[in-house]
């Protein structure tokens, strides 16, 4: 099956790209230097001519405090540019996988969100979200839309590397403790991606289509998240001397305001697919030992 897959070289894609390789399958990977989503007449001419039977769509604008002050440029990737993308495949012919985000929500549930929970965005990230999640659905009948929360991984910027960044250089870090989610390796997210495509390559015309949750399973902290990168991490290097210092959201104001629950309902992805997600921990300590060994092999 071919494959073309946008934002190849962002934290995610890289992931799916590699993954989606290993798998068998032939993938046109894509980023902004290729191609820019927010040109629709341009989309069309670049994909068409390679015959894919599935778009990924893993580009996005996910800067969430400077979406605050860039809302058009959000908006014109994260809405327009999946309206176009859907659009794009509805002329070929063909389905969708598209990335979305817990940032929908507001955080006010007391429970995990599932896919049915009205949205509530409390910033412009979130709401570009959110539109382009409508887009996709009004153009486009065969979609799946795959929401997930606090990714990190071994590719780009992201919390994991932060804070391994910040041990080398402090001596203490103060980390928010009330917000609660569910931190997903991005490489977990891309095995559930490839799953999703075999799915669609054996059973399209039966594959039921929509919305669907993927985040590790289980619930942190920032603070807990935290800690737990220094406690993995710790079986790589040395970082004993580190303190981390729990705070609330007040006392770390930023510019786009956060849910404080950011806990979403897998058993759909599970029940209709198959695919569990790994205890988040899990996760975080298989995405450590592939960045070590990526370092340590750099090294000799």
């Amino acid at each position: 099956m071919k494959i073309i897959l946008l934002g190849n070289r962002g934290m995610l894609g890289r992931d799916v790209q590699s993954r989606l390789q290993n798998a068998g399958y032939i993938i046109k990977g894509l980023d902004i230097d290729e191609v820019d989503i927010t040109q629709q007449d341009t989309i069309l001419p670049l994909l068409k001519p390679f015959n894919p039977a599935l778009i990924i769509n893993c580009a996005a604008y996910t800067a969430v405090d400077k979406a605050e002050s860039e809302p058009k440029l959000a908006f014109s990737t994260n809405r327009d540019g999946a309206a176009n993308l859907a659009a794009a495949c509805e002329n070929l012919g063909v389905p969708l996988v598209h990335i979305s985000t817990d940032y929908i929500f507001d955080g006010n549930s007391e429970r995990p969100y599932d896919e049915e929970d009205p949205p509530n965005p409390l910033g412009i990230y979130g709401q570009s979200k959110w539109e382009g999640e409508k887009a996709v659905r009004s153009l486009l009948k065969q979609h799946l839309i795959v929401r997930t929360a606090w990714l990190y991984g071994v590719h780009g910027n992201n919390f994991v590397k932060t804070i391994l960044r910040l041990a080398t250089e402090k001596d203490e870090l103060r980390i928010v403790a009330d917000q609660q989610g569910c931190p997903t390796w991005a490489g977990e997210l891309a095995d559930a991606l490839v799953s999703l495509a075999a799915r669609i390559e054996k059973h399209r015309s039966d594959t039921l289509w929509g919305t669907y949750h993927f985040c590790g399973s289980g619930i942190a902290t920032w603070y807990n998240f935290a800690r737990a990168i220094i406690q993995e991490a710790a079986k790589w290097e040395s970082l004993s001397s580190l303190r981390i210092t729990p705070i609330t959201t007040d006392a770390y104001p930023t510019p786009a305001k956060r849910p404080k629950w950011c806990v979403l309902d897998c058993t759909k992805i599970e029940r209709v697919f198959g695919i569990r997600p790994k205890q988040w921990r899990q996760g975080l300590s298989l995405m450590l030992e592939e960045l070590y060994s990526a370092k340590h092999s750099q090294v000799k």
